[in-house]
C-alpha cells in the first residue's frame, strides 16, 4: 500500500441519512440475555455524531453483543433504543442499514468477488434491487478506496488477499456506506503496527457534524489517543463514561482489568502499557 491512506484523510463526503443526519442515539436500560446468561444488564448511555467512541472492557463484557443490539442482529430483553424520538425497533431493516455501518470482527468474507464488487456492496442500502448506481454512488465508493489504500486491489478476488489487506477492503465498504454511525468491531487486530496507526487515524478523520463511530477495542493505548470518549463494560454493565484520561485510571485498569500500567509522557501525549497483573 502506498501512502494513499493517510494522504486522503481529507474530504469527508457528506450525505447522511435524512431525518437522522444529527439524530442522537438514546439506550436505555439495555438487557440481553443468551438463555439464562444476561450479557448486558440495564445498560444505559448515549451517542452523537462528532465524536469517536472507544467500547473497552475485559473479554466477554458484552461489547461486540452491545453492537449488535443497536444493529437489530441480537434480541433484547427490556429496555429501548432511540434514534432522536423513533425507536430503532420500528425502522425497516434497509432504514438501519442506512443508519449504522458494520465493521465485523475479522472481516469475514465468504464470496470469490472482486474488491471494487465488495466495497460497491456499502451502496445496497441506498437504492432498489437491479437499480443502476448513481454518479454519487461511484463518488462514495471512489473515495472510500482511495482514503484506505485498496486502489491497487480493485481487479483482485477479495478471499486471494492477506487478512491486513481484506480488512481494509471491509472498511472501505464501510466508509462506502456513508452512515451517520460506523460501528467497528476490532478493526485495528489483523493490522501491523503501522497501519494500526493508520487505521485508527482514519477512523477519527471520519468524525464530524454528521459522523460519529464506535469502536470495540482491547488496545488501552490506542484507545487513549484516538478516541474522544471511552465506554467501559464490566460484566455486561456500563462501569465508566468519559474522556480517555478520566476514564483510564489505576484503580477502573486494576478492577476491570486486573492489570497494573506503566505511564510515562511525551510532551503533551500520555502513553499506557500493562505492566503486570494487579497482587502480583
Amino acid at each position: 500500500m502506498t501512502g494513499a491512506m493517510t494522504g486522503a484523510m481529507t474530504g469527508v463526503i457528506t450525505g447522511a441519512m435524512p431525518g437522522f443526519a444529527s439524530g442522537e442515539i438514546s439506550i436505555q436500560n439495555l438487557t440481553v440475555q443468551y438463555g439464562s446468561k444476561r450479557v448486558l444488564n440495564g445498560v444505559e448511555l448515549t451517542l452523537r455524531t462528532g465524536e469517536l467512541v472507544g467500547l473497552v472492557g475485559p473479554n466477554g463484557a458484552g461489547k461486540t453483543t452491545l453492537l449488535r443490539a443497536l444493529l437489530g442482529l441480537v434480541d433484547v430483553a427490556g429496555g429501548e433504543m432511540l434514534v432522536g424520538d423513533t425507536a430503532l425497533s420500528s425502522l425497516a431493516v434497509k432504514e438501519r442499514a442506512r443508519l449504522f455501518a458494520y465493521l465485523a470482527q475479522g472481516g469475514p468474507v465468504h464470496w470469490p468477488l472482486s474488491v471494487q464488487s465488495v466495497v460497491e456492496l456499502g451502496r445496497v442500502p441506498h437504492n432498489n434491487p437491479w437499480q443502476a448506481m448513481s454518479d454519487a454512488d461511484h463518488q462514495h465508493i471512489d473515495t472510500a478506496i482511495e482514503k484506505t489504500g485498496v486502489g491497487e486491489f480493485r481487479s483482485r478476488i477479495v478471499t486471494s488477499l492477506s487478512g491486513g489487506e481484506r480488512a481494509r477492503v471491509m472498511l472501505a465498504r464501510a466508509l462506502a456506506a456513508d452512515a451517520p454511525y460506523l460501528f467497528a468491531d476490532e478493526p485495528a487486530a489483523s493490522l501491523d503496527p503501522h497501519y494500526q496507526l493508520e487505521m485508527m487515524a482514519l477512523l477519527h478523520e471520519q468524525v464530524d457534524e454528521h459522523h460519529g463511530g464506535v469502536v470495540v477495542m482491547h488496545d488501552l493505548n490506542l484507545a487513549q489517543h484516538y478516541c474522544d470518549r471511552l465506554l467501559v463494560l464490566d460484566g455486561g454493565e456500563l462501569v465508566a463514561d468519559g474522556k480517555p484520561e478520566d476514564v483510564l485510571t489505576d484503580e477502573l485498569l486494576e478492577n476491570v482489568f486486573g492489570i497494573q500500567v506503566a505511564r510515562w509522557r511525551d510532551g503533551d501525549d500520555s502513553y499506557l502499557v500493562p505492566k503486570t497483573l494487579s497482587g502480583l
